[in-house]
Parts: C-alpha cells; structure tokens; sequence
C-alpha cells in the first residue's frame, strides 16, 4: 500500500509537468516513465522491507536523489539541510573546516585548490592531489556531499588525509579542523607594482579590491607602473563576483555570457566605464588550480587584450551551477548552463591558456666559493671618468636591492614583475 501511495505521488508530480495536449510521442514517454517511477518504487519497498537493517525513508529518499544528481555530473550534487546552511556560511565569507576546494573523479575526493593560509595550505596539500581515505576509512563509494561532511567537525579535532600524488607513492597527512575566515584578497607594493592575490570569490572580494587598489595607488603616486593579479589556486566562487572584479579593470564590452539548454534563457554580462588601474599595464598569474570564476575574469581579460596572462593552463570548469531550494529538506545544486568567453570560447575541459606559458620552478642561486674576478680587480685599470674627465669610482650596491639568498623565489610571479617593468622602461625609452 505504501509503496502504491509513494508511486502515485510520484506520478502526480511528474503530470504536471506534462501539456494536456500531448501528442503521441509525448504520451509514449510519459508511459515509459510510468515504468521507471514503478521500478523505483519496488526497489525502495524492497529495501525498507527486506535490507539486514532497518533504513529511515528519509535516508533513502535523500540517497536516491544524492545519486541521480551526481550521476549527472561532478559538480550537480544534493545538499541537506545542514550542508545547505554550510553552503550559506561559506559564501558569506566564513565557514569552518579543513579550508580545502574539491570535487570528486573517479570515486576519489580531487584537490582543485586549498585555500590560502588555512590548515590545508599549511599542510603543503597541492590541486590536483587524490584524496584516498579519511580518518583510514576509504573515500570509494561516498558522494561528494559525505566525503566534505566527514572532512568537516568540532573546530581544534585533527583528521587524518591518505593522499594520492603524481609519481610519489601514498602518504598521510594531519590536518586541525579550524574556523576558516575568508579574507579573499591581500595586497602589497612591489617597488612600484600594485600585487593583488584573490584566493576565491566571495561577497566580500570586489569590495576588498578596491579598498587594495586605492590604498596601493595613493602610495605608489605618480610612480605606480602597474598591477599583477594573482589568481593561481582560486578555486572560483560568486559568479557575480567575478563579473564585478573583471568589470573593475574594464571599460566596455562583454565580460561573460551563459548559456543555458534553453537558448531564450542566454545571459550576457557587460562591463561599464572605469578602471581601476587606470589604463596602466595588468599581468594576470593562472594555473592548473584556478577554476571557475577564476577562468571568467581571465578569460575576459584576456579576450578584451586587457591583460597579458601567465603561467600554466587554468583547471577548466565552465560549468554555472544554480542553486535551488527544496523547503525544509536543504537544495540542490543542479549545473544549468556553461560559460563562454567575450570571444565565444567555452572553458569546459579547455581552460585558458596563458598568453604566455611559465611553469612554476624553484630557483637556486649557484653559490661559489670564489669570487668572479671582474676588471676593477686588475692591476693598473683605469679608473670610471664622468663627464668632466674626473675619475671616480663606486662599486657600492644598493641595500635595499639585494636579495636574501635564503628567501623563496616565486618564479612565476618574478617573471611578471620581470615583465611590467620592462614593459615600463620600453615605454619611457619610447617617449624619449
């Protein structure tokens, strides 16, 4: 009898979203549905009436849509009650736990990008690391959806990560659960070059990028050459978000477009006058972790030749994901359409590549024992004459200019400082 009532409820909710006037090959899928919302059925009274041990209809309601959602895709997935209020949470900028980005790939949780200074990023978790077991229980069989449940606990409680890494055998990593306050943007100068790093796009981010920029402006003065936005390892976010920080260095033109299965449904996002940089040369920095909205502004960027983009290929998410409630029961995040670029290239699977390609590498100065002889060192050289035929000599180094050979060198980022200074010096030399 339950199961009767279940099916017809069902069938109900299906009919209304059937026209009264079908024509034949309507009505003949609407029968073939009939047949699978029976098999449905069947299956869900045999499970309550004959599983080893007794299953709340809820569980398995919530498990059987959880599955058909993430059957669909890697990022369509079912939120109850409770992951729907985290979901919330996190958006608004705040949010407890490891401070990690995932999706699933073939059963097993996928590092997209830990996020900046939280105890993922501290542990040295890298993207595209496989996440096999937590706590020694494996991750095979769970959705999305419970594997970031159990990552999740009492602020200060350790779990225990097997991680998966390319070309290195298994290994286990510790992780204290904390509060994970967004602060999505940070800022400093480098000399004269304003650097931005956005770690994902929140409510808080345009607004905590322009309050970086107009600070760094009013510092650097008359002497600001120009800005490097380093988006590697963001994970995405607000699609409006990213819209806003793509529209902060634009003055026109379109900045994305979803596309929707129903094409009336297209949308288009426009840029308006103003920039924050003022015109001045931008470097945007990408890799492998920088998904989703990430892709948007520097697919825009890149599209409208406003930004010169460095580093390795980008992650290649270009689907939307909406966000749709279902009462008291939590919501559903459901993919609805897929990005494009100003230009009309999607970013799924693609990504964007950079303008120019630069792979992250460690650098080491060549330490030597003795010093290069160079020509002061010569007995009997000439001294340096300036203009008036004076000699003098100074081999004094600036301080402020050496390096400390023990400090980390980022690569990719000096070689966008590397760039916009050159860039700089082309155009004074130009200008006589």
């Amino acid at each position: 009898m339950k199961k009767s009532i279940l099916t017809l409820v069902i069938a109900a909710a299906f009919l209304l979203t059937i026209p009264a006037a079908a024509d034949a090959a309507e009505k003949k899928k609407e029968a073939d549905t009939y047949r699978l919302l029976n098999l449905f059925g069947d299956v869900f009274e045999r499970v309550r009436s004959s599983y080893v041990e007794e299953v709340s209809d809820e569980d398995l309601i919530e498990a059987a849509i959880a599955g058909m959602l993430t059957s669909l895709d890697p990022h369509s997935s079912f939120l109850n009650a409770k992951n729907f209020k985290d979901m919330q949470v996190q958006t608004r900028g705040k949010f407890g736990g490891l401070g990690i980005e995932v999706t699933m790939e073939n059963g097993l949780i996928k590092v997209v990008s830990p996020i900046d200074d939280t105890p993922a990023h501290r542990s040295g978790l890298q993207p595209g690391d496989l996440i096999t077991h937590l706590d020694g229980k494996r991750v095979l069989g769970l959705t999305l959806a419970q594997s970031v449940e159990l990552m999740r606990g009492k602020v200060g409680t350790d779990i225990k990560l097997t991680v998966r890494r390319a070309k290195k055998p298994a290994f286990d990593v510790n992780i204290t659960r904390a509060i994970i306050p967004l602060r999505t943007v940070r800022s400093h100068l480098e000399g004269d070059i304003a650097y931005v790093r956005i770690s994902s796009f929140s409510q808080p981010t345009n607004d905590g990028l322009k309050r970086a920029m107009k600070k760094m402006k009013k510092k650097a003065g008359d002497k600001f050459k120009g800005v490097i936005l380093d988006l590697r390892n963001n994970p995405g976010g607000l699609l409006d978000q990213a819209v806003a920080v793509s529209d902060a260095f634009l003055d026109r033109g379109e900045i994305v477009s979803t596309r929707p299965r129903n094409k009336e449904s297209h949308q288009r996002f426009n840029a308006k006058p103003g920039d924050l940089a003022d015109g001045k040369p931008l470097i945007v920095l990408i890799n492998g972790g920088s998904a989703s909205a990430s892709e948007i502004v520097a697919g825009a960027l890149q599209d409208h030749k406003r930004a010169i983009i460095l580093g390795s290929q980008s992650f290649g998410k270009g689907s939307v994901q909406t966000i749709l409630p279902l009462g008291p029961h939590g919501a559903m995040r459901l993919t609805t359409a897929l990005y494009f670029t100003p230009s009309g290239k999607s970013i799924q699977k693609v990504g964007i590549k950079p303008d120019i390609a630069v792979q992250q590498a460690r650098i080491e100065a060549i330490q030597s024992s003795r010093r290069q002889s160079r020509e002061s060192d010569l007995r009997g050289a000439l001294d340096q004459r300036n203009n008036n035929g004076a000699g003098k000599s100074d081999n004094k180094t600036d301080p402020g200019k050496a390096r400390d050979q023990d400090t980390p060198l980022d690569f990719q980022l000096q070689r966008a400082l590397d760039l916009l200074r050159g860039v700089d010096l082309f155009t004074k030399r130009l200008k006589g």
